[in-house]
């Protein structure tokens, strides 16, 4: 089972770095694909870690970490971040609200 789980990673981070390439180009330059791929799987990790598991909801927290840092989940200048992600809530209302609260973070920065 573990064998058909790596499998099933690697595919996804292969899928990620294409995605993360075409949205975000030059966050992905400025890292190098090695470190591309393991900021990806350092996203899924973390993403776990809450119990956030469908792939869609893992792709757009991947994508929340590549813009607002590596630990965004841990940041102090960040702490509604970890607010919404410590609720009852499921994990695709808690990525939504992420979503929204950082497009107007992000405004009026």
């Amino acid at each position: 089972m573990a064998v058909f789980a790596e499998v099933e990673t690697k595919k996804f981070v292969d899928r990620m770095v294409i995605h993360l390439k075409k949205f975000f180009p030059k966050q992905c330059e400025a890292m190098g694909e090695s470190q591309l791929r393991e900021t990806i799987r350092h996203g899924i990790k973390q993403a776990a870690s809450y119990n956030i598991k469908a792939q869609r909801d893992v792709s757009r927290y991947v994508d929340l970490m590549i813009v607002l840092g590596h630990d965004f989940d841990r940041d102090k200048r960040l702490p509604w971040v970890g607010e919404v992600l410590r609720t009852r809530n499921s994990a695709d209302v808690r990525i939504s609200v992420l979503l929204k609260t950082a497009q107007k973070h992000l405004r009026s920065a």
